[in-house]
């Protein structure tokens, strides 16, 4: 198992995070975030619930592959990366994210 601190790599915040954080129908807030590739959904599940001090109601992941990249004559890839996006139970939230 990783350390805590190595699962959580960064928020991810674009408009789009920005723009489905409320999630209207449960009232619940949800939050994206860069995570290592190897985490599995418990880890990150424990690892947000011990950084933030809230409750998580669901993890999903997504993977994403990296893009094939040139640099004059050199062929390369950039890192494969994984995000995960979080629903918090209803009236939990992460501050420091409504800047957003």
């Amino acid at each position: 198992m990783k350390m805590l601190s190595q699962i959580l790599i960064a928020p991810i915040m674009t408009e789009s995070t920005s723009a489905f954080m409320l999630d209207e129908k449960s009232g619940c807030y949800k939050y994206a975030f860069r995570v290592h590739p190897e985490a599995n959904k418990q880890e990150i599940r424990q690892a947000i619930e011990t950084r933030f001090q809230v409750k998580v109601k669901s993890v999903n992941t997504m993977l994403f592959r990296g893009k094939d990249r040139r640099v004059r004559a050199q062929l390369g890839k950039r890192p494969n990366w994984k995000k995960a996006i979080i629903k918090l139970q209803p009236g939990m939230k992460i501050s420091g994210f409504e800047g957003a």
